[in-house]
């Protein structure tokens, strides 16, 4: 084998070895395609000796594969090449190098490595007396199916380029291209992924992880709906996983069937199983003990909290009313010491049974330590639809240890029963009662920090532009991992990889994103059929529903119009004039998303002033509540602000050129007519097309085009004044461009913040953090960019310019003690370890070299 490739030993493959530009990048390219070539043509020729009998088909089968494997290879060898010179153009900055277009390439290129290995196991092992061709022609066929998926991934982004405006990475407009791509996922087969396939392009130590997760919801699937409890469910299915484990073709089919048509409420269930008392009591167990781990609900009574401009006025925090009304908002104090308040009868009135062990373990004299001066405030992620504090209290509990403080986790309502903006609204709640309230929370109240992950990064971002906007507190300093930046539905390169996530599907991801914009309905679809009552109630709430829409729309057409008129009427100065028309934002337009934030008239004579400053983000949600203090109206809405959300400036003529080089057209011809669309892709190929399309469409909603929903349409003035935002996000995750685009924001407008991309670990790898190295490093770096949100001083020092994990925009301070080799980001003559980087985005992967434990461990030396 080595005399027959000589040249592979020149292929820089191995630990240690850095790429350094496009022109390195795409030598390296070509000599991956020749040892793809190399490998698959010899077995091709070995193959075709005409074996007879059921080796004989195997053997066809091989040769067949090979064949079409090297043919996928030839046309996408000089797009790879060509995309390797291109997409330096869209990364944060040359210290950062991530963005959709390179994390594309390299699960490309993830892939060809698989087959080569493959291949080379195949040459290896082919005269053996133990040597399954069938088994081997079965992973084969596997790899050549997803390489031609991948293949179709390519074609949507050379489209990409051409139609984006240069140097943004989504697609301006949820018609065209957007539209074209949910037509595109909807039919393209997907089940090769979850098989043989599952999991290949991340790190090997966390694919058993996904292996497992993959088999428990195909078996949890199955079981579902058949039980009403979840013990049912979860005992079912384990009895059920066997078939799914021993046949990765069925466990495929299955899983792409699951996640192509089934509601939310599969998801919310299937997200939930870590909630059950079994795996929760499990969990508890085997992570980190803490003196105090208790959950309280804080009534919804109205409070006041003075102004950070000036303490001696105040502003009214009203408790959240948006959809389901006033109710208690759920929260979870975390502490590894006792500290002093944490005890109190206060909050011991405030506490919430869970069942099972006290929340609270104080053992004998426990002491109480004094105050912590700094506080995590924590949003959970799960897609808005699923999760509590419970399920991330392994890594909470180990935060609490390492950092030394007490975390605040929010319990937050979920939807779709409550979306948009209710989970803001308690969020935003719980922060300013914690600011009022630190004494309960052993927290001295001088530094808080703002931490969540996913669609909890999206809440903290959020929550801070409405601290702004009322006036009060910012927080010193935000921790998003993987955020939710973007919740509409433009196409992005990143946003491609749903076609293969086993966490993120985009059925998924649009059906979290619905329910959360209130689009997607409340209710289960249920199998069996609805009873005449459930009928009469459903078809009764959804007249007086569309009654409500259409009274709400013509009040607010009439107040319109006669807008002008009303400001010169008397009735104009009576406070709470406006308040007679409520709307709920899930059902009305919004007027005007970008309004300015509420500012306080002057302070008068008298100390303590009170403010009622009404949701910006809403609206005037809720019941009217005449108890409420006025003062002052609002101020009148400014002319909405043009949001410099694409990122275009004058464009250089070479970088240009160069993308016009990799961006295609669409496809020549006229314009498909609605029977029929216009075709996506060159003539003479077409994807794998799948047997059951999925149920997507293009929903255009403006909830999600709000600032308070999607930040990173948010006009500048309401991201001037954020705190600095510390960002972590993956390299494979199809949430990535959200975090680029989002961080490229924050610099234009010299807003303070750090990019940090993790490389090969999937989204969601915080609930990850105790299954493997990799997840246990890529936590400890949030729990760095926490601490340094803690420590920074007022006058931060200058960045350093050679950083291993991430470049510091506007010298915000990071901890230095931060080596790991997981992170994109070497700069100057840094070398990263082993199978750690994507670099430029050429960094081979060492997980082909490392992993498929089948193939009898056949590295690419």
């Amino acid at each position: 084998m080595e005399d027959a490739h000589p040249d592979i030993k020149r292929v820089p493959w191995f630990p240690g070895v850095t790429l350094t530009g496009p022109s390195r990048a795409v030598m390296d390219t070509k000599a991956v395609f020749a040892a793809l070539y190399s490998v698959c043509e010899e077995n091709a020729t070995f193959f075709s000796g005409g074996a007879k009998g059921s080796q004989g088909d195997a053997a066809r089968r091989l040769v067949d594969v090979m064949r079409l494997i090297q043919e996928h290879a030839r046309s996408l060898e000089p797009v790879i090449c060509n995309f390797a010179s291109v997409y330096h153009y869209f990364d944060f900055d040359p210290h950062i190098p991530a963005n959709g277009y390179r994390s594309l390439v390299k699960v490309v290129r993830c892939c060809l490595l698989h087959i080569i290995q493959k291949g080379r196991y195949i040459t290896s092992n082919r005269r053996s007396i133990f040597f399954r061709v069938a088994h081997n022609a079965g992973e084969m066929e596997a790899y050549c199916s997803a390489l031609c998926q991948l293949r179709a991934l390519l074609y949507l982004a050379q489209r990409m380029l051409h139609d984006n405006s240069h140097g943004n990475l989504f697609f301006q407009d949820e018609s065209g291209l957007s539209e074209s791509f949910v037509r595109e996922y909807s039919s393209m087969h997907k089940g090769c992924f979850y098989g043989r396939c599952l999991g290949f392009q991340f790190s090997p130590a966390i694919r058993p992880c996904l292996q497992t997760i993959a088999i428990g919801l195909v078996a949890f699937g199955e079981n579902y709906r058949r039980h009403q409890s979840g013990i049912g469910v979860a005992a079912s299915s384990f009895f059920t996983s066997g078939k799914y484990a021993i046949d990765p073709e069925l466990r495929g089919a299955e899983f792409e069937r699951i996640t192509q048509n089934l509601d939310v409420h599969f998801w919310k269930s299937f997200w939930n199983i870590t909630e059950t008392e079994v795996l929760s009591s499990l969990a508890s167990m085997t992570s980190t003990q803490v003196k105090v781990n208790r959950a309280f609900s804080v009534p919804p009574i109205p409070f006041d909290l003075p102004l950070a401009a000036n303490h001696r006025t105040s502003v009214t925090i009203a408790p959240p009313s948006a959809h389901i009304g006033a109710a208690p908002v759920q929260m979870r104090l975390i502490s590894y010491d006792l500290r002093e308040g944490q005890d109190s009868e206060i909050l011991l009135a405030l506490s919430r049974s869970e069942g099972g062990p006290l929340s609270l373990s104080l053992g004998l004299k426990t002491k109480r330590l004094p105050s912590s001066p700094c506080l995590l405030i924590h949003f959970h992620g799960g897609g808005f639809v699923a999760q509590t504090s419970k399920s991330h209290e392994p890594y909470l509990k180990s935060w609490s240890q390492d950092l030394g403080v007490p975390i605040l986790s929010v319990d937050y309502s979920l939807a779709p029963e409550a979306p948009f903006p209710r989970a803001l609204e308690e969020c935003f709640y719980a922060y300013c009662w914690a600011l009022r309230n630190h004494h309960l929370l052993g927290w001295t109240g001088e530094k808080v920090c703002l931490a969540g992950d996913s669609a909890g990064g999206n809440l903290c971002v959020t929550t801070s532009m409405r601290a702004a906007a009322f006036g009060v507190r910012m927080p010193d300093g935000i921790v998003a991992a993987y955020p939710a930046t973007l919740l509409t539905a433009y196409a992005s390169p990143s946003r491609l990889l749903t076609l293969m996530d086993p966490l993120l599907p985009l059925s998924v991801l649009s059906r979290c994103l619905g329910a959360y914009a209130g689009t997607d309905p409340q209710t289960e679809t249920q199998i069996e059929k609805v009873s005449t009552l459930s009928s009469v109630r459903r078809d009764t709430a959804l007249l007086l529903k569309d009654f409500r829409q259409g009274a709400s729309n013509w009040i607010h057409s009439l107040l319109d119009s006669n807008r002008a008129s009303a400001s010169h009427s008397p009735a104009a100065g009576v406070p709470g004039a406006a308040d007679t028309v409520r709307k709920s934002i899930s059902e009305a337009s919004i007027s005007s998303p970008h309004a300015s934030p509420p500012v306080p008239s002057e302070p008068s004579d008298f100390a303590n002033r009170k403010l009622s400053v009404k949701s910006q983000t809403c609206q005037d949600l809720g019941p009217c509540n005449s108890s409420t203090l006025h003062s002052s109206p609002l101020l009148q809405e400014d002319a909405a602000e043009d949001v410099k959300f694409f990122l275009s400036k004058d464009v250089d003529s070479s970088m240009s050129c160069d993308l016009s080089s990799v961006a295609i057209p669409p496809p020549a011809g006229e314009r498909g007519s609605e029977l029929e669309p216009c075709r996506e892709f060159p003539l003479g190929f077409e994807p794998l097309r799948t047997e059951k399309l999925a149920e997507m469409r293009v929903q255009s909603s403006p909830v999600v085009k709000d600032p308070f929903c999607s930040p990173l349409l948010a006009p500048d003035s309401m991201l001037k004044g954020l705190p600095p935002i510390h960002i972590v996000a993956c390299a494979l995750d199809p949430m990535l461009d959200d975090s680029v685009m989002f961080a490229k924001r924050l610099r234009s407008i010299d807003q303070p913040v750090t990019l940090c991309v993790v490389d090969d670990l999937p989204h969601g790898f915080l609930s990850l953090s105790q299954l493997s190295r990799e997840t246990r490093e890529a936590a400890k770096v949030c729990v760095e960019r926490i601490r340094a949100v803690f420590t920074q001083t007022e006058t931060p020092p200058e960045p350093r310019k050679h950083r291993k994990l991430e470049r510091t925009n506007r010298g915000v301070l990071v901890s230095s003690g931060e080596a790991s080799s997981l992170f994109v980001g070497p700069i100057g003559g840094v070398e990263p370890a082993a199978g750690s980087k994507i670099a430029d985005g050429q960094g081979l992967v060492a997980a082909a070299a490392q992993n498929n434990t089948d193939t009898g461990g056949v590295g690419l030396d």
